[in-house]
């Protein structure tokens, strides 16, 4: 019965005061990473005049903003200010993943019509190669932590940091198979299923979907159970 009414009320005001302390280092961690990684992806793209490269770095610029935009709201030390910026935040996210589905679909399509090939990229392949090792570990520690602190727009934001370490396998693999094979159509093939999965994420942002914030007036109901994360059914927050 004490863990069901410590579970309803959420995490005390000072783990709150750590998870978003926590949050707020993840996030400035990701707008430093992704600076880099725009600069690089963007130059080594247009030397090789790979288009792909090109809306990597592009990319990159996008999710700085989304990472701007919970950077602004976590930058609050009253916690009802920062639930009081939740929506607007989710919106800004979501308009990203919107903008990020949008250009990689007309790069893609633009790459099966064959507007130029793209020439070999060692930096490229580096970038993204980096971007595989970095980015999973830092969508995961703000994803749990964004679940436990009941943040939708921090979940939403690391769901834009996963989301860049697809499109950081896709980028390997069209780079690696257009080098050895000459496979030029397998990127934006990849590229597209990537742009939908983005459409999906930011429609989930837009209508605050991602994570439950716990309850702190009521408890669960009885049929209501906490999965391992402690999100109720229809959450997902882990």
């Amino acid at each position: 019965m004490t863990t069901d009414i410590s579970m309803s009320l959420g995490p005390s005001p000072a783990r709150r005061d750590v998870l978003a302390r926590r949050i707020r280092l993840l996030v400035a961690a990701t707008i430093t990473y992704n600076v880099i990684e725009a600069a690089v992806a963007l130059t080594a793209g247009t030397i090789a005049s790979s288009t792909a490269l090109i809306g990597f770095g592009l990319d990159s610029i996008i999710e700085v903003s989304s990472a701007a935009a919970v950077a602004w709201q976590f930058s609050a030390r009253d916690h009802a200010v920062r639930e009081a910026r939740e929506q607007r935040t989710l919106r800004i996210i979501a308009v990203s993943f919107f903008a990020l589905a949008a250009y990689v679909t007309v790069d893609a399509v633009r790459a099966l019509a064959g507007t130029g090939e793209a020439e070999q990229s060692i930096p490229g392949i580096v970038i993204a190669t980096l971007s595989l090792a970095v980015m999973p570990f830092l969508s995961a520690a703000q994803r749990k932590a964004g679940g436990e602190l009941g943040s939708a727009s921090a979940v939403a934001d690391s769901k834009q940091t996963l989301l860049c370490t697809y499109l950081s396998a896709v980028l390997l693999l069209g780079l690696i198979l257009n080098a050895t094979l000459g496979w030029s159509w397998a990127d934006p093939i990849a590229a597209l299923v990537i742009a939908s999965i983005a459409v999906k994420e930011g429609r989930d942002a837009w209508q605050g979907k991602g994570c439950c914030a716990p309850a702190a007036t009521a408890a669960p109901s009885a049929g209501a159970k906490a999965d391992a994360c402690g999100c109720r059914p229809g959450c997902d927050c882990c």
